[in-house]
């Protein structure tokens, strides 16, 4: 199992933000965000500090305020494209120093905290919208490629 002190400050910064970055791509893909939405994904924080044990990787990670640099991306298109390429390169890392369980946990943490914030506001009378559904789509492509 792996920990906080397995890897370097950036890469520990690169597990902390990819939560957010993969709420923030699903919160930007129809359209903008809302105040649920983004309320949604500090909630998911929340949620995850409430779930000790299953992970020290995690534990660690939940106790982390989230993350996100919003002057990092400059438009909405490069959020989606670098944040993207950023979660693949997360999930490559915790391939090196982790094991398949932390993977597999982390990869679950992102994906929830991105369903949470794509399910916290109706579109178009639908609970998660096609561009919302296709984001989480490429995330977990991501995740798992």
């Amino acid at each position: 199992m792996a920990a906080k002190a397995d890897f370097s400050p950036e890469e520990w910064k690169q597990l902390v933000e990819g939560p957010t970055i993969a709420g923030m791509i699903v919160l930007t893909s129809a359209g903008g965000g809302t105040f649920r939405e983004t309320f949604a994904l500090a909630h998911a924080w929340a949620d995850a500090r409430k779930q000790h044990g299953a992970s020290q990787l995690l534990d660690e990670l939940a106790a982390e305020k989230p993350a996100f640099d919003r002057h990092r991306y400059g438009s909405t298109q490069a959020l989606h494209q670098e944040g993207l390429q950023g979660l693949g390169e997360t999930a490559g890392l915790l391939r090196t120093k982790a094991s398949s369980e932390d993977l597999a946990a982390y990869r679950e943490f992102v994906i929830g905290v991105a369903t949470k914030v794509a399910a916290a506001h109706k579109e178009d009378g639908q609970e998660v919208s096609p561009p919302e559904q296709a984001a989480l789509d490429e995330i977990r492509a991501r995740l798992e490629a």
